[in-house]
């Protein structure tokens, strides 16, 4: 009796309890349980660092919009109508444009497609925060937003009208065409995209050699 025992095994004993969970783990995973990541983290542990990286990305957004709304209230109350202040020379200097066009001054004619377009960036980015899971990408597409819906604030709600509205811009480096903080937050944020892209990084965190 003892010797078939010892052959069949026991419901309580240690051995066939964790050979019943290593069964059960099979179980769970053959039918579609929680996947395991690169790291071995499960995606039930992965959504934690999710969130935090999205906060990341409307933190930075949210800085990237409000220094552009600020600098722009401030141009147009004290720089509007006014002769342009030199910065450095006549390298860098602060003067007030009103641009239906593109960043830098491109396009005047398409004002409405322009606005178009930025309202479908901030779509896209929208759905790609979902599943975002790198931080570098974070920084990357919150600069693009907070550019992004800086400009398109101007594009509705400034003259001459609703999605026509001409952007502020103002910083005017010699020989170069006159921008603003939110050009320069797309900018940076398409370039950081174009590196991380090269390296081969996803949004999702994952690593890709081609």
């Amino acid at each position: 009796m003892a010797e078939a025992e010892r052959i069949i095994g026991t419901p309580d004993t240690p051995d066939a309890d964790r050979d019943g969970q290593d069964r059960d783990r099979d179980l769970r995973d053959r039918d579609g349980g929680e996947p395991a990541g690169a790291d071995g983290t499960t995606a039930e542990a992965q959504r934690p660092r999710g969130r935090r990286r999205i906060a990341v990305l409307f933190a930075v957004a949210a800085f990237a919009y409000l220094l552009d709304l600020v600098s722009k209230m401030i141009v147009v109350e004290k720089l509007e109508h006014h002769e342009p202040i030199e910065i450095v020379g006549d390298w860098l200097r602060f003067e007030a444009i009103r641009n239906a066009g593109a960043a830098f001054g491109f396009g005047e004619a398409f004002t409405v497609i322009f606005t178009v377009i930025a309202a479908a960036v901030i779509v896209v980015i929208f759905r790609l925060a979902r599943k975002l899971y790198s931080l570098p990408w974070a920084i990357a597409l919150g600069l693009l937003l907070g550019g992004a819906l800086g400009n398109l604030t101007d594009r509705i709600f400034r003259s001459p009208g609703v999605f026509e509205g001409a952007v502020v811009d103002f910083i005017a480096p010699k020989h170069f065409a006159v921008f603003n903080l939110a050009d320069s937050a797309i900018v940076c944020g398409g370039i950081l995209i174009v590196l991380l892209s090269f390296r081969g990084l996803d949004p999702d965190g994952t690593v890709h050699k081609d």
